[in-house]
This record gives structure tokens, C-alpha cells and sequence, in this order.
């Protein structure tokens, strides 16, 4: 059995075999067929390998998986070692990666599945196209309140109003301007449209996707943020595991009699926090336990602290049922569909 550290890139990776004896053997290959191939044929079947998750480390692990025991994709936020050597070198990269791997001591990260890459990725894009379509509109908007033109904002989130646009009453050089992020504004609606079009089939195929839209203030697109982000529900022991992965947690600072609680980590999903929060913003309109928990923390910390607290709480509810199986019949009142008592959730 060897402990095999990878450091890859885009076009070659550096191996550092390290055997249980303590012998190191450290290679270079070209990210190529013949050098992949060839370096499989060098694997055993007890073999362990770490590599740093990268945007090619799937691929990379699917290709040497069958080959070895087991593999681990390294967290590198939570991996200080490499990020902070004095020494960074892609030899002294993979020796670290094997060495640590030796003492069992990396932060291994989760991969996704196919489905689930592609389905994150496409909500990512979306997020960033709703973006850039903001930006474009307040663009507008800045315009036409430089000449004292009163505008809402609203009307430009559609192609009827953006074609409505009285552009004749600004200068030339504004109507250009006007006309050219116009028509950027249109092509992007036009292109949010379409991968809307493919969210929601492609969510639906995913397990816990008819219990999730059966909470309401969940829809097809914030299931489709919060599974795809998710992933294998198994793979988290508690909701409270789950929270620290989405960084919804509170930052502990404790030594000797010292012990501070401060904001959430904001770790994880930027995406999928913003939208469970989106989620929960909607849910405390029809959930009245939602709406006493997050009232009774409003009263005492605030609506800031509140909110996130209820969303919290949310997730917890998010959990347990992608962890049961849970459809609800009845959300407000927590009653699964074909079970008669409803579901009680803890405060």
C-alpha cells in the first residue's frame, strides 16, 4: 500500500508516491491519454490517493478511482498547508498531499455527482446572468434620474417596457449608451427564459425534489439551488452539520474562560444561503411556527438575527425531510401526505 499525493493542473500533474516504508518516488506526467493511462497502470488496488479539488479533479478522480482503494478530494480552504508554504512547489505540493494522507489528517471535500455539477452549474449561471441584467437596469434607471425623469425600475424587467422607453428626449451619445444596454437587458432576458425552461425538468428528476416544492415558500428554481448544493443528503450526520456546510452557523471563538459567539461563517454556497433565506422570507407568510419562532427572536435580537434564525430553522425542516422521505400534504400545519397526525418539529 502507497499513499499517493497528486498536485494537478490543467495540462500535468506531479505525483508523490509514498510507500509505507517511507520512500518517496516523485514523477511528472502530462495531463494526456498515454500519461494518464500509464500512470493508472502504476496504481495498486490498496492504494490511496489525495488530490486538491480543482475544476478538473472529478475528472480526474472518475478516471483514477477504479484503480485504487480510495480517493480523497482535499478541501484547499480548510488545507492552509500548501496555500501558506514558504516552499511552493509543485514537488512540494503532492510530498505535503502524500504525507498528510498518511496521517489520515486532510479536510476532504464531497464530490458531486454528474447530475448534480450540471444542475449547480446551470443555477450558478442563472444567478450571475440575474446579475448582470440588474446591474444593466440600474444603469437606465441612473439615466433617466440624472435628467429628473422618474422611472421604476420594475418596468425594465420586462421586454414591453424596455421597448417602451422614450429615448428621443437624451442626447445622442445617451441614446447610443440607452440602446446598446437595452438591447443587452433583452438578450438576457431572453436567455434567463431559457435556462428556467431547463431547471425545472432537470430538478424534478432529483430525489427530494417533490418534498421540497411541498414546503411553501420553496419553488422549482430554489429546490433546484438547494438539491444540486446538497447533494447525497446521507452524506450529513444532523442538520446541524448541514447548517455548518451552508455556513449558516455562528463563528466560535473559545479559549480558557474566554467563549464568543459572533456572525454567521457565510462558509459554503453563497447561492444557496441567499436563497434559503429567500425561502424563508416567503415560508414565515404561511407557516405560523415559522412566524411565532421567527416574531418571539424578532422581539428579543432584531429582524437581522431573526431571519436567520428562522431560516435555520427552515433548514432543519429541509433536513428532515430529505432525510424521511417527506412530501407534506399540508405544510402550515406540518401534515405529511398519507400519514394522519402531522409532523412535530422541535423549537
Amino acid at each position: 500500500m502507497a499513499f499517493i499525493g497528486v498536485d494537478l493542473h490543467t495540462n500535468s500533474f506531479t505525483v508523490c508516491r509514498l510507500e509505507a516504508d517511507g520512500k518517496e518516488q516523485l514523477e511528472t506526467f502530462q495531463l494526456a491519454a498515454a500519461d494518464l493511462e500509464r500512470f493508472c497502470a502504476s496504481l495498486d488496488a490498496d492504494d490511496d490517493v489525495a488530490v486538491e479539488a480543482t475544476g478538473n479533479s472529478a475528472w480526474f478522480c472518475s478516471e483514477v478511482r477504479p484503480c485504487v482503494g480510495r480517493v480523497v478530494v482535499v478541501n484547499p480552504k480548510q488545507f492552509q498547508v500548501i496555500r501558506k508554504s514558504v516552499k511552493k512547489t509543485d514537488r512540494h505540493d503532492a510530498r505535503a498531499l502524500a504525507f498528510f494522507l498518511s496521517k489520515d489528517m486532510l479536510p476532504e471535500t464531497r464530490l458531486k455527482t454528474a447530475p448534480e455539477g450540471e444542475l449547480a452549474s446551470l443555477v450558478h449561471t442563472r444567478d450571475v446572468l440575474v446579475k448582470n441584467r440588474t446591474r444593466l437596469i440600474n444603469k437606465i434607471h441612473a439615466l433617466h434620474v440624472r435628467h429628473g425623469i422618474k422611472l421604476k425600475k420594475e418596468s425594465l424587467s420586462s421586454r414591453r417596457g424596455l421597448m417602451a422607453l422614450t429615448i428621443g428626449r437624451f442626447s445622442a451619445l445617451e441614446q447610443v449608451e440607452i440602446k446598446v444596454v437595452r438591447d443587452q437587458i433583452l438578450g438576457l432576458i431572453a436567455s434567463i427564459a431559457e435556462i428556467d425552461a431547463a431547471i425545472e425538468p432537470a430538478a424534478s428528476d432529483m430525489d427530494g425534489y417533490d418534498g421540497l416544492t411541498s414546503i411553501k415558500g420553496i419553488g422549482p428554481r430554489s429546490a433546484a439551488v438547494l438539491l444540486s448544493g446538497i447533494g447525497n443528503i446521507a452524506d450529513f450526520d444532523s442538520a446541524d452539520k448541514l447548517a455548518a456546510y451552508l455556513g449558516i452557523v455562528p463563528k466560535v471563538s473559545q479559549s480558557n474562560d474566554t467563549d464568543h459567539h459572533g456572525r454567521i461563517t457565510k462558509r459554503g454556497n453563497r447561492l444557496m444561503r441567499t436563497t434559503l433565506v429567500q425561502c424563508t422570507l416567503t415560508a414565515i407568510r404561511y407557516s405560523g411556527y415559522l412566524n411565532a419562532f421567527y416574531r418571539r427572536i424578532k422581539d428579543r435580537r432584531g429582524p437581522g438575527k431573526a431571519i436567520i434564525a428562522t431560516a435555520r430553522k427552515l433548514l432543519t425542516i429541509i433536513f428532515d425531510t430529505l432525510k424521511n422521505g417527506w412530501v407534506f400534504e399540508d405544510f402550515p400545519n406540518f401534515i405529511i401526505a398519507g400519514k394522519e397526525n402531522p409532523a412535530r418539529q422541535s423549537s
